[in-house]
């Protein structure tokens, strides 16, 4: 028998019990179901089993880690039923690509397409496979045969990635006879994943998933055309230069290609800002460039990079900063939590912001405030601007999509860009890399090369920089002009030297810890690369340092 405490109770189970049965026992405590065990600190599937005295807590779907676990299950029930529905040896005809709201894009590869009627079968054998609630057997195999395994399947991607595994063993997943290779937690059985919709999206299909505060609710499908041509011209450049995984990239850093790959991905970039130069140029009446985005997607560097294309078409450009109209601290709202909301629109002086852009676009002379965030007041210091004819200004700012920050100014005269790193790298072929990663692990190795913050803060304060993202930013992006994808293909290995000792600072103790361990256990499948060679103008630059620009 051992001793196991939940919720300060102690109980003794049999040694051998599942954690599954031990959760069916306390579900009705909680209000999302249970899909994962923490014991005695560490995560555990509830297919494992108790095996010594322990203190236990349960994660539920409404628990980031746990709705990352539903996402996780959901992919590998889609890829069995496709693999059902069309044949073996399905890797190479579907490819799990990216989010697109609460959807899941994966392409179609080989010799088949998404059509109605083969999405509609997909739909009922998943279906089917939820029903007979067959267990998701997770097996650990020596590298060697987990090698063998998926080669005989066609996995070639896994296989690649693989080779640069340092353990000697894989963990290996199965429904039925079909195998495969997960990065993170999975349930116990199919019948956990009870809500799903598989429908027919451009050339592929499109997994909508439920939100993790309503995990058995699905929303409308909303279609986000721009975000998704963004996406798969990204994707298309990593195809051009023979990217497509994190295998292949290790694969060219090996190969001694880096320098080619940095100065294409900088080619392709610099060819995409420069097509947005000239739409701008084009456009009669411009004077107000909005750039928005969320939280580290490297905004400063590419106004930057903008402005100098700008120029090339007569233009003079001018930044503002709209944090210069921050309210006085002793006016900002407060969360919920009492902390001061500097997301929010109302922490900005919009009506102060409005006369002067009015003023300006009619030709007068204004004074242009500057915040003194050490004070946290507006101050006044003789910053004087009076726009001519080819001055245009260059706007940075999280509400710059929102219509209500910029309510004075003419449509005409605005163009509105939307920024974030949207990264288009898969470990494998049914491994997406969420963006939200890349963004942290930008915003990690910024914050403590530039403000000293230790990782752990900035991964709890990630939790609210993301519902202010939510609220402020993503809901006006297909409102935008255009948009620009930051991320390169290169800098997940670049940024893994800096982020890799931030993150084994954070201690067992720390709240932060099993974050951190998740993101080191990802970080190890890249081969890490020097930032020597980075360009000094790429928007990199503003997250490892050595930036020609002041970011």
């Amino acid at each position: 028998m051992a001793k196991i405490t939940i919720n300060g109770v102690e109980k003794e189970y049999e040694i051998g019990t599942s954690f599954e049965a031990i959760a069916d026992e306390y579900q009705k405590e909680y209000r999302g179901e249970i899909a994962l065990v923490k014991e005695n600190g560490k995560i555990r599937e509830l297919s494992k089993s108790v095996s010594k005295d322990a203190t236990v807590e349960f994660i539920t779907l409404r628990e980031s880690i746990g709705h990352k676990t539903y996402e996780r299950s959901a992919t590998m029930l889609l890829v069995k039923a496709v693999s059902d529905v069309v044949g073996s040896k399905i890797d190479g005809r579907i490819k799990v690509e990216f989010s697109i709201g609460k959807g899941i894009f994966c392409s179609v590869k080989g010799n088949f397409k998404a059509t109605d009627n083969l999405v509609e079968h997909v739909n009922v054998r998943m279906n089917e496979l939820v029903e007979q609630n067959i267990p998701i057997v997770k097996q650990t195999m020596p590298l060697i045969d987990a090698v063998e395994l998926f080669e005989k399947q066609g996995m070639t991607d896994k296989v690649n990635l693989f080779r640069y595994r340092m353990s000697s063993s894989i963990n290996v997943y199965s429904i039925e006879d079909y195998y495969d290779y997960y990065y993170g937690y999975m349930l116990p059985s199919t019948g956990y994943i009870k809500s799903f919709i598989v429908m027919a999206h451009e050339d592929g299909f499109l997994l909508l998933l439920p939100d993790k505060d309503a995990p058995f609710d699905l929303d409308t499908f909303e279609p986000r055309e721009k975000l998704f041509e963004s996406m798969a011209t990204t994707t298309k450049w990593g195809i051009e230069m023979g990217i497509g995984t994190v295998g292949d990239l290790n694969d060219r850093i090996c190969a001694g290609e880096l320098e080619d790959i940095m100065l294409v991905q900088e080619a392709l970039m610099e060819r995409k800002i420069s097509e947005i130069a000239s739409e701008i140029a084009s456009r009669e009446g411009v004077k107000f460039v909005m750039i928005a985005g969320p939280s580290s997607s490297g905004k400063t560097s590419f106004s930057h990079r903008l402005s100098i294309q700008l120029r090339t078409h007569g233009l003079k450009p001018h930044p503002i900063a709209v944090d210069d109209y921050f309210v006085n601290r002793e006016d900002t709202p407060l969360d919920e939590n009492g902390d001061y909301n500097f997301e929010c629109l109302e922490a900005i002086d919009v009506k102060q912001f409005n006369e002067d852009m009015v003023a300006l676009l009619e030709g007068k002379r204004v004074e242009l405030p500057s915040f003194n965030f050490k004070i946290g007041r507006r101050e006044y210091c003789g910053n004087y601007m009076q726009l001519a004819e080819d001055d245009i200004l260059v706007i940075e700012g999280i509400h710059g999509l929102n219509d209500k920050m910029s309510y004075m100014l003419p449509t005409e005269s605005k163009f509105k860009i939307y920024i974030s790193s949207l990264t288009c790298l898969n470990l494998d072929g049914h491994n997406r890399i969420p963006t939200t990663d890349g963004r942290l692990l930008r915003r990690m190795v910024r914050d403590a090369r530039t403000r000293g913050t230790q990782a752990k803060r900035t991964i709890q304060m990630w939790p609210s920089v993301r519902r202010g993202e939510e609220e402020n930013i993503f809901p006006y992006q297909e409102s935008a002009d255009v948009m620009f994808n930051s991320a390169s293909i290169f800098e997940l290995a670049a940024l893994k030297l800096y982020a890799e000792p931030l993150l084994y600072g954070i201690r067992p103790e720390d709240p932060e810890y099993l974050e951190a361990q998740r993101l080191l256990k990802f970080l190890g499948y890249f081969v890490s690369i020097p930032s020597d060679k980075i360009p000094i103008n790429s928007i990199s630059r503003e997250f490892v340092g050595g930036s020609i620009f002041k970011v």
